[in-house]
């Protein structure tokens, strides 16, 4: 048996130009990482406060620091995608078939479980523990174990740029194309480790989040006090522990399949590839709403604070939150309308997918709602919110339409779904993601991010959306089939250069999304954020400093209504100090989180590559790890009420320095400016 398995030299990306090419730009991309950091001598720095961290809002960071690594890494797919396809009229273009495969596979495995889930769990870290009054999650470590299991998962999607191929049984991995038979290679390896060992870790944040929701709120803060966002995170939570397992128990069964030659999803020995697809869309289409809903909390939040009104219908918002959740275990047989069920089976769902409309259309009746009669500051959180409102409606409609059977037996397989996909995914997600990173970035960091870069990102997102998506919908009611790398029909080409014209608009947007991070980081004296509170917010985020201490909050809060905040500064209690400051027990970092992530990372390596030795080094080596924490008796410190009191003092003086609230200051302003503050 070979030493190395089904590794060797050709397993280099010496077959193409652009593979060898896309190679070289991740590993130089990785060196030039490192380099700086060398340059800044920041090494410690990021391996002692970073690394090792299991701070929930370090967390939080560094997941939204992975997220936006493979928004532009998953972007790169698209761009070449779209590329191709304008210039292959009756060519075969720049792209070979085997490679485009490739593409449209990563392009959809990152986007959806490297970027949008990060990026989701970055969010949840940051705020939910802040906005229910807690010090931090339940489970700490826990916590630590699902980020660098999401970092391993995304490491062995980009490591298959560099050594070996990637799937190409698109970013679903339907059998048969992703079986044994058909695909022997080790690119839907690549693609089930990935998926398998992040998924894992979603589900152990679904846990943690859910314990914390329900255990460690502050005192006075019931469930009908929680603001938007953590309910939404709240019913996320909930739809993570259930429907990730069945994506698990799918992954497993294939990769048994692939490696020990069983036939769970084949078409002999008793095997069904329809089970496949009806437990991977058990998960999918929960998995829609998991990313959804935590993007509607954001717009919630946005709404209300640059609007400057109480949310309107907050009982009814929170009762579609849940009704939303229910459904969304009840319709994924609608993603294989096609597979030949009986008329009353998908009657059904067709009519439970349109039954979910309705919720979500109480939603957007009442966010428009709280904007009525508002006074709407337009910031760049709030451009992305009112971007989503006129997008996400026609997706939905597109979606209702999609429901009906004889329709989608028409649609399923053309670019006209495709349209609909990101008719949903980018404006409800993506817009939303980002205007929460718009919108807490100066909780995270205590400095606001420029606000024209950031106005400039949001136009070159939706003006660029619109051209690369609509007329994907024409095409698709023209018949092209999705998954195309030529075609000889010339009426499609103009349509397909209009959405590569719209997708390097969009690229313009991430190019803007990066500068205006750089030009904030330039000018972060000019926009610092003193207040902790720079929107005049009503939440109880808004009631720690800029960036928050490592405890969040030095005495727990008492919550008397929704706007937990907002009703502290009505009462004129919001900066309060107490008589005395009392010892806060923090967990201890520890880099036993980042060392699991990184065994677990070779472990998925050494069983794509059939290395069996190191597939048993390293489960030796995640067991003694697991033994080794849970034999430490001093997994946490104690900070002394004088360092507290330290801290607190600082953040008072701070306080007496801030300027007038910025929000107070508009025209129209209703509510109370931020108190001045004597030490």
């Amino acid at each position: 048996m070979d030493i190395f398995g089904r590794l060797t030299l050709d397993s280099l990306p010496f077959y193409s130009a652009i593979a060898a090419s896309g190679a070289a730009a991740t590993v130089l991309g990785a060196l030039s990482v490192m380099a700086v950091i060398t340059y800044f001598g920041a090494w410690r720095l990021v391996l002692f406060d970073w690394v090792s961290s299991i701070d929930h809002k370090k967390i939080g960071i560094m997941y939204i620091m992975l997220a936006l690594v493979m928004l532009m890494r998953g972007f790169i797919d698209a761009a070449m995608m779209r590329s191709q396809q304008a210039i292959a009229y009756n060519n075969d273009g720049y792209l070979p078939p085997g490679h485009f495969d490739q593409i449209f596979s990563s392009h959809g495995t990152i986007m959806i479980f490297f970027m949008a889930m990060p990026f989701l769990s970055g969010l949840i870290n940051l705020i939910t523990p802040q906005q229910i009054g807690s010090r931090d999650v339940a489970f700490p470590f826990m916590n630590s174990v699902s980020l660098w299991l999401t970092t391993a998962g995304a490491g062995l999607v980009l490591i298959s740029l560099v050594i070996g191929k990637f799937s190409t049984a698109g970013w679903t991995g339907y059998p048969p194309y992703s079986g044994a038979e058909y695909n022997p290679g080790v690119g839907v390896d690549y693609w089930l480790w990935a998926v398998l060992i992040s998924g894992v870790g979603s589900t152990m944040s679904g846990i943690n989040f859910l314990v914390t929701i329900i255990k460690c709120r502050a005192p006075g803060m019931y469930l009908f006090r929680m603001p938007l966002f953590t309910w939404t995170v709240f019913v996320t939570s909930v739809l993570m522990i259930f429907a990730f397992p069945a994506l698990t128990v799918a992954c497993c069964m294939l990769a048994l399949d692939r490696t020990l030659g069983m036939h769970f999803f084949t078409n002999a020995m008793g095997g069904n590839m329809m089970n496949y697809i009806n437990l991977f869309w058990l998960w999918g289409h929960p998995e829609v709403y998991i990313l959804v809903l935590p993007a509607f909390g954001v717009f919630s939040e946005v709404v209300a604070a640059f609007s400057q009104k109480r949310l309107f219908g907050y009982i009814s918002l929170v009762l579609a939150t849940m009704a939303i959740g229910l459904l969304s275990f009840t319709v994924w047989l609608h993603h294989f309308f096609t597979m030949g069920s009986s008329a009353d089976v998908n009657s059904f769902f067709g009519i439970m997918t349109t039954i979910i409309a309705v919720p979500t259309g109480v939603k957007v009746f009442d966010w428009l709602l709280t904007m009525y009669r508002g006074r709407i500051i337009f910031k760049p959180s709030m451009l992305y919110t009112i971007g989503f409102l006129v997008t996400f409606v026609i997706g939905g409609l597109s979606g209702v339409l999609l429901a009906m059977p004889p329709v989608d037996y028409l649609m399923h397989n053309t670019t006209f779904l495709i349209a609909h996909f990101h008719n949903m995914i980018i404006p409800g997600v993506l817009f939303g993601y980002l205007a929460g990173y718009m919108f807490w970035f100066p909780k995270a960091f205590g400095f606001k991010l420029n606000e024209k870069w950031g106005a400039w990102s949001f136009w070159c997102w939706i003006i660029g959306f619109y051209l690369a998506f609509m007329p994907l919908y024409v095409l698709g009611l023209m018949g092209m089939p999705r998954r195309m790398e030529h075609y000889d029909i010339a009426a499609w080409q103009p349509h397909l250069i209009i959405a590569a014209i719209g997708a390097f608009i969009i690229l313009l947007g991430i190019v803007c999304l990066i500068v205006q991070l750089a030009v904030s980081i330039r000018d972060r004296k000019q926009a610092l954020d003193l207040t902790g509170d720079p929107w005049n917010g009503r939440s109880l985020e808004w009631a720690t400093s800029s960036p928050p201490a490592p405890y969040n909050f030095a005495v727990l809060p008492q919550v008397e209504s929704v706007d937990a905040f907002w009703n502290m500064k009505e009462r004129g209690v919001a900066y309060e100090r107490p008589d005395h400051y009392v010892e806060i027990v923090l967990p201890k970092n520890t880099f036993i989180g980042a060392f699991i992530g990184g065994a677990v990372f070779v472990f998925g390596f050494a069983m794509v590559w059939y290395i069996w030795w190191l597939v048993i080094l390293c489960l030796a080596a995640i067991v003694l790890a697991l033994i080794v924490r849970a034999s430490d008796d001093q997994s946490n410190i104690t900070m002394p009420a004088s360092t507290v009191q330290a801290i607190e003092d600082e953040r008072f003086a701070q306080l007496a320095k801030a300027p007038r609230n910025e929000m107070g200051d508009e025209p129209g302003f209703v509510g109370e400016p931020v108190p001045e503050v004597s030490t």
